[in-house]
């Protein structure tokens, strides 16, 4: 008789699965989305891959996007999850790329329109000695920010034109929080696999836009002081013993067979006493010392009682006085990829749904704004008085199952779900054009429209 095709499945997380979320519990966790799905094309495709490469290990590399999905199915998992910040990328009418960077639950949203992008694997076809070391995605990159502030000799210059210091700071407020900091004194150096640089380029004096370029680099070390006969040779120290195999000719131990003394070898007499400077040396600006790893070895209860009967012969362990060993290495950046300039176009509060605190191409006068600050705290005092309503409404089913001798569980997660469809049902996200972006006038007014909908 043919087993049945239902397929066990497990129903409790396992230890190893809880003790990861409990060490990864706090640290900063994203979603890098395509909305519209397979409408953006295959090239902003890739660029969201690559993008969620740039967020690991504390993003969703597998999220599979389907056309129907509405920004309100991400955001209500978003606290399930434990996810903090959303990276949407969409492509507008006229062709152009957009991202937004939304933190949750509460905003803000940042707009950028994408000028210019490098995939990855362009910039692989670019170098001569790509990396691929898939060890980097272990661990989240060091952020490093530069030029964020405008000085006070650069607003002089600017003027009018030069971006406000609150919206400066809540940018690199916005991009701090991507990942988790890191404490000098308690990170292990080891950890730290990549660096993604921001770099703010002078503003327009013209327009005063706030244009970021974003670069993304795999760290590389290597011992200094060394000759390069020794450092293959301490390279492939590393490999014996173990069960990894090598092809590379690099790392794998040379063939001495043919020589007389492995100081042929050191000294290399084909090339007549000299060698060149990058076997050796290296840029001292490139050049850090560090405490390197020393393993001490455990003596066995035999072994102990030999040393301490005075056996010369008897193995030693490695003395506390000696303190750590510190060696030289020398650092190196290889662009893993991918490429990006980013320009600001709009800040606005709340989740791609609240106010707009600034835009690049519109202006609002004074009483402009205090018109619309007007309009929004109306907004506010509605959405506040349905939640009044519905909450009084959900305990008053409950009081009344209650007193019938039935749950309100499921009366309380219905109405539940009506609060947050009123909430977000002001927008339909994926007919949201930031190239035919329009001030809060029309969207406060088809807001209102949509209210006395509902309310009928």
């Amino acid at each position: 008789m043919a087993r049945s095709g239902r397929s066990s499945q497990r129903k409790k997380q396992s230890a190893s699965d809880k003790q990861m979320a409990k060490k990864n519990d706090g640290a900063p966790k994203s979603m890098v989305i395509r909305i519209g799905a397979q409408e953006v094309g295959g090239a902003v495709s890739q660029l969201v891959q690559d993008v969620r490469h740039v967020m690991e290990p504390d993003t969703a590399v597998r999220l599979k996007e389907r056309r129907a999905n509405k920004l309100r199915d991400y955001t209500t998992m978003c606290g399930p999850l434990g996810v903090t910040h959303l990276l949407l990328f969409s492509r507008s009418e006229s062709g152009n790329t957009n991202l937004r960077l939304a933190r949750t639950p509460h905003g803000p949203t940042l707009h950028f329109r994408v000028e210019r992008y490098s995939l990855c694997k362009d910039i692989a076809k670019s170098l001569k000695h790509p990396r691929a070391g898939l060890a980097d995605f272990h661990t989240p990159p060091l952020l490093v920010m530069n030029n964020f502030l405008t000085s006070d000799a650069a607003r002089e210059t600017l003027a009018d034109t030069a971006p406000p210091k609150h919206l400066e700071k809540l940018v690199t407020d916005m991009f701090q929080g991507l990942f988790p900091p890191i404490q000098p004194h308690t990170t292990p150096l080891h950890t730290i696999k990549r660096v993604l640089l921001l770099h703010r380029e002078p503003p327009n004096p013209e327009t005063g836009s706030v244009a970021i370029s974003l670069r993304h680099y795999a760290i590389t070390t290597k011992v200094t002081g060394l000759p390069k006969a020794l450092r293959r040779l301490h390279a492939a120290e590393k490999l014996i013993g173990t069960s990894k195999k090598t092809t590379d000719k690099k790392r794998s131990l040379p063939d001495l067979g043919k020589l007389d003394d492995v100081a042929d070898y050191m000294l290399d007499p084909s090339a007549g006493g000299y060698t060149s400077a990058s076997d050796t040396e290296a840029d001292t600006d490139a050049e850090v010392e560090i405490s390197a790893p020393v393993k001490q070895r455990v003596l066995s209860r035999r072994a102990k009682e030999r040393l301490a009967a005075g056996d010369a012969t008897a193995p030693h362990t490695r003395t506390a006085s000696s303190g750590p060993r510190v060696e030289k290495r020398a650092v190196k950046l290889v662009e893993l990829g991918p490429r990006m300039k980013l320009r600001l176009t709009k800040v606005e509060e709340d989740v791609c749904t609240g106010k707009t605190m600034w835009h690049e191409f519109i202006t609002k006068s004074k009483a402009e704004e205090q018109a619309l600050e007007k309009k929004w705290a109306q907004r506010n005092a509605v959405k506040a008085e349905r939640r009044r309503v519905q909450k009084e409404n959900v305990e008053r089913k409950k009081a009344e199952k209650a007193a019938l001798g039935g749950g309100g569980a499921e009366g309380e997660e219905e109405d539940g779900d009506e609060v947050e469809g009123e909430e977000d049902s002001e927008l339909d996200y994926d007919e949201y054009d930031m190239d035919d972006d329009v001030w809060h006038d029309e969207e406060g007014a088809a807001g209102s429209d949509e209210d006395e909908e509902m309310e009928e």
